[in-house]
């Protein structure tokens, strides 16, 4: 082959895996090229900025939290199930001290400030919180702690945790390709990865390049809420690609490592793998199109949970909501609601069609009112009002049922029985703990619909679990048959990860930079592709 340019580590996609793949290849001593179809940062960078960390974090001890890496390890077992193997779910717990701190040397900021009341994502004055279901029944033989790191920046702090990545790789010198789309891994007479061919619009006038950027910008946010503009953009970024893209072909002299995301932003693939959850919000950015994993297989890759799809229906805060009773269109309960959301929302979709609305009475509702300027962030706020508007409210719970469309004869037994449990202290029959149990038999009633469908003002966010199966000491990727592809790795949400049987708030983060340094660490310590110096 011709070659355009070389370096011994080519990592496609520069966002979480992808940078922190990046910093650690160049760190042990590789020449590294990252591409990247926009400008860097990567679903990362649309993300909330929380990372899943514990057994006794820098940030924790700032804090005044106790935890062991016992209690994170008994958790996340129960939590992610068989996702990977027990050696490689210890070896996570016992670096995620290490991992804090490596991410606070690469310019990503954290705070000890501690949320105290719980939610699924803390307001502007708290960074440290129980983002998971620590607090929940299924978990309460289990010591719980506050694991949720939130990057320290106003809003949602995603923004800030790729920035700092970013910045770190310019000061390590390393090459950062924009507005570079990879679309083939190129293999050698053996099957072994030995580079990247991709369109590149770098040599595309300045002004074209700073056009597409902003078109990618509004694709990611706000067209990740409102698909038609998404759809737009990338008409017209497609257009200035095929007018001004070029073709290249780059060398990978030691691999190349595939951290390009998942593919939630690819409806075919969604259809394909997880129809039921057709009705989310796409949360990625338009490169989260399943292009990596697709490259990889072509590669002869392996692929696993493919079906698993993140669906998130956050019902707190208010966190007064916790005493709340989510019910299904039979009136029965579904979950404890102190669970995290993805939990709430992948049971509703795929054990009740969907459906599923929230009951509390005057008492619980009048203090959610009171609590959700306090507790909630500007976008929770934003998403409670119409739902708040649209809540069905009736003296009575019969009344409040037809109301909503919800079996009256099913609501009332449900009420009566946890009621009476209660009152008895009897357990919950879905699993809630005692301290957030409350009564409901205050009028009126309220029925907010908490349901999964297409929404601008409530939307569901989505997001990928499954992804290419990989060697979990290096992150090389694995064959149908079980065995190592010579010279390629894969991270983040295009590999299957820690979290690709179960999701909660920070665990893809804290996934895609462990994985990322053991793909980076990996291929800079692999072989010359011989012939090639």
């Amino acid at each position: 082959m011709v070659w355009d340019s070389s370096a011994d580590v080519v990592v496609i996609g520069a966002g979480a895996a992808g940078a922190a793949a990046a910093l650690e290849a160049a760190a042990a001593g590789a020449q590294v090229l990252a591409l990247d179809r926009f400008a860097g940062g990567g679903a990362a960078a649309l993300s909330g900025g929380i990372v899943y960390a514990g057994g006794g974090t820098s940030i924790q001890r700032a804090a005044g939290v106790t935890d062991d890496p016992a209690w994170m390890l008994a958790y996340l077992q129960r939590e992610v199930g068989d996702a990977v193997a027990p050696e490689t779910l210890r070896r996570f717990v016992d670096e995620s001290p290490a991992l804090i701190d490596w991410l606070i040397e690469h310019g990503v900021p954290f705070d000890p400030a501690l949320c105290p009341y719980k939610t699924s994502y803390p307001n502007d004055d708290w960074y440290l919180y129980h983002s998971g279901s620590e607090l929940s029944g299924a978990f309460a033989d289990i010591p719980p702690a506050q694991r949720g790191h939130r990057v320290k920046g106003r809003g949602v702090s995603g923004k800030k945790f790729a920035t700092g990545l970013l910045a770190s790789m310019r000061k390590a010198g390393i090459q950062l390709e924009t507005c570079t789309r990879a679309t083939t891994l190129l293999t050698d007479d053996t099957g072994a990865v030995i580079g990247v061919e991709c369109v590149t619009m770098n040599d595309a006038p300045r002004r074209v390049r700073d056009q597409f950027a902003r078109m990618a910008a509004l694709a990611a946010k706000p067209g990740i809420y409102y698909p038609p503009l998404r759809k737009a953009m990338e008409q017209r970024m497609a257009r200035l690609e095929q007018r001004y893209g070029v073709t290249t072909k780059v060398l990978a002299r030691r691999g190349v490592i595939v951290s390009a995301g998942g593919f939630i932003a690819n409806r075919e693939m969604v259809l394909e793998h997880g129809p039921e959850f057709r009705h989310g919000l796409a949360l990625g950015t338009t490169g989260d199109d399943g292009s990596g994993i697709r490259m990889a297989q072509q590669a002869g890759a392996a692929t696993a949970h493919m079906d698993n799809i993140s669906a998130w229906r956050f019902l707190l805060p208010p966190s007064a909501f916790a005493g709340a009773l989510l019910v299904d269109a039979a009136g029965t309960r579904v979950i404890d609601e102190t669970r995290y959301g993805a939990a709430v929302g992948g049971k509703l979709v795929r054990e009740h069609g969907g459906l599923g609305w929230l009951l509390a009475d005057d008492a619980v509702a009048r203090r959610a009112f009171g609590q959700i300027h306090r507790e909630g962030a500007w976008f929770q706020r934003a998403q409670f009002e119409p739902v708040r508007r649209r809540a069905v409210k009736a003296p009575t719970i019969e009344q409040a049922a037809r109301k909503a469309g919800i079996d009256p004869a099913g609501l009332r037994a449900t009420v009566e029985a946890h009621n009476a449990a209660v009152a008895n202290g009897t357990p919950d029959p879905v699993g809630k703990p005692a301290e957030f149990r409350e009564t409901c038999d205050t009028g009126p009633f309220w029925l907010f619909d908490v349901g999964i469908k297409p929404s601008l003002t409530n939307p569901c966010p989505m997001l990928t679990l499954g992804g290419v199966v990989v060697n979990e000491e290096t992150g090389a990727v694995r064959d149908r048959d079980g065995a190592d592809i010579p010279g390629l790795y894969a991270a983040g949400r295009t590999a299957v990860g820690i979290c690709s049987r179960s999701y909660v708030s920070g665990l893809s983060l804290a996934d895609c930079v462990f994985s990322g340094r053991r793909a980076g660490r990996a291929v800079a310590g692999a072989d010359i592709v011989e012939g090639i110096r």
